[in-house]
């Protein structure tokens, strides 16, 4: 389960791209001037050897429905046609993660997530987020970037690219919570000004591909609606979502947008595509949040079917499963992360903990040998510094009957360790083996397309799904008002096996 991170495979990258002296470049979207040691080549060849890494951390390509992938790709290189740089050879992929994204990195490689696709509602909308990245990529924003940071001495390039990431970092501030295991995970982001840039550029590449522009305003409003009902269920303020997801690295809002599209200039012409039935006809089928071939999450549990280990985090706890990792976080500032242990332990796992492996420059303390549900098991205890400040952490490891080692590491604040830690050892107690019978269960929950028929409301219609939550999930999945009911002949979505 555990991978390098980006960052850390970028670092190696970050000498090479800044040997060149600084130069003066201009924008070839927005006519601005900047100064920086990239050239266009660098970031093609920078995204040519990245594009492989960032599919490995972000879930891989999604590839169980070609005709979809293709139906993107065309729908970004129809837009990207429109842009002021012709020397940029565009790559859309479709990321196998729930997590509602969307970002690129230099060299024309754009990334949208299947959990962006199950939450947008026409073709437009789509056309609006690749049109938003390929106006990063026109404005030359990274490169700009770059320049600024190494004038600055920063001189970091992972860190600029992973700033452009939008959303998806659930995990990664989980782990910028934990021991500093060789990454630093709270980067920067772009500025709001680079931003608004994209925005305007991509209003600009929507009109000239002739859909309407107001679909980049209707996906941000949808994108809030859902984020609110996602941290509703979780118990969270829906008011403060925006500190978690992809409007906290790409801080953006609909007055913004609209702000964009009034200063574009003439209305679209009559007509502009929206194309809604094109854009739910292929994404019918689209798989929708966890896929179980790696792992999903049941409330406060997390199974994984092909792994064959299940575990349980305690009540008011909230589970994230990335690709590298699962990880959770509780009251009074509480981390969980769980790995597959790194290297894999050879001998007697109290030994390994002793050994120092776990973390560099960490010391364990109280090293003991314990049983988990009849798998050989150890643990230990840590003080270490976080970029989050002194924490206390306990360490974890168990040895599945299959031969693996997973790890758990626990982390709380120095003077709320002793509450917590009867919670954190109950949820390291609770992993256990699970059979085939009990992973055959757990199927996919896919988006499927129905046509409204007479009769059908809201609640006969949401009563058909499997998400929890029904009714509020299919308003937000449909873009559907308080009250709102579909009219008769519209196409929706709802979410079924």
């Amino acid at each position: 389960m555990k991978r390098k991170t980006v960052l850390g495979l970028m670092a190696g990258l970050t000498m090479t791209a800044l040997l060149g002296a600084c130069t003066t470049a201009t924008s070839p979207a927005t006519g601005r001037t900047f100064t920086t040691s990239l050239s266009p080549q660098q970031e093609a060849q920078l995204g040519r050897q990245e594009h492989p890494q960032i599919l490995a951390e972000f879930g891989g390509a999604y590839d169980a429905q070609p005709d979809l992938t293709a139906y993107v790709t065309s729908v970004g290189q129809s837009v990207a046609a429109t842009a002021e740089r012709k020397d940029v050879t565009y790559t859309f992929t479709i990321l196998d993660t729930p997590d509602v994204n969307a970002f690129a990195v230099p060299g024309g490689y754009v990334y949208i997530t299947r959990g962006l696709l199950a939450l947008a509602n026409n073709e437009a909308e789509i056309a609006g987020v690749l049109g938003h990245e390929i106006g990063h990529i026109n404005a030359r924003h990274t490169a700009e970037r770059m320049g600024q940071e190494q004038k600055a001495q920063i001189g970091v390039l992972g860190a600029t690219l992973l700033g452009a990431i939008l959303g998806g970092e659930t995990g990664a501030n989980l782990l910028g919570g934990a021991v500093q295991q060789g990454a630093q995970y709270r980067l920067a982001h772009y500025s709001q000004e680079q931003e608004f840039e994209a925005d305007s550029l991509g209003v600009r590449y929507l009109k000239r591909s002739a859909y309407d522009p107001q679909a980049m305003a209707t996906f941000l409003a949808d994108l809030r609606s859902q984020s609110q009902l996602e941290a509703q269920l979780a118990g969270q303020d829906p008011n403060a979502v925006d500190a978690d997801n992809m409007l906290a690295s790409h801080p953006r809002t609909v007055d913004r947008v609209q702000r964009a599209i009034a200063e574009a200039g003439s209305e679209p012409a009559a007509g502009a595509k929206l194309d809604a039935d094109t854009y739910l006809q292929k994404i019918d089928g689209l798989i929708f949040g966890d896929d179980p071939r790696n792992g999903i999450i049941d409330g406060t549990r997390f199974i994984h079917p092909s792994l064959h280990f299940a575990f349980t985090v305690p009540q008011g706890y909230k589970l994230v499963n990335q690709p590298d990792m699962v990880g959770a976080t509780g009251p009074q500032d509480a981390v969980i992360t769980f790995t597959l242990a790194s290297p894999q332990p050879s001998g007697a796992l109290a030994d390994y903990i002793a050994s120092g492996q776990i973390a560099q420059n960490v010391t364990f303390q109280n090293v003991q040998a314990v049983t988990i549900n009849g798998m050989p098991a150890a643990t230990g205890t840590a003080a270490v510094n976080t970029n989050k400040g002194s924490r206390n952490v306990r360490v974890v490891l168990v040895k599945h009957p299959e031969g693996r080692v997973y790890q758990f590491l626990f982390f709380a604040t120095p003077n709320t360790a002793s509450s917590l830690d009867s919670a954190f050892l109950q949820t390291a107690q609770s992993f256990q083996q699970i059979g085939g019978d009990e992973g055959a269960r757990y199927r996919p929950k896919r988006v499927h397309i129905v046509t409204v028929q007479e009769g059908d409301t809201v609640q006969s219609l949401s009563a058909r799904m499997v998400t929890g939550a029904n009714e509020d999930w299919f308003r937000v999945l449909n873009n559907l008002k308080p009250g709102e009911e579909p009219q008769v002949g519209r196409k929706v979505k709802i979410v079924t096996y």
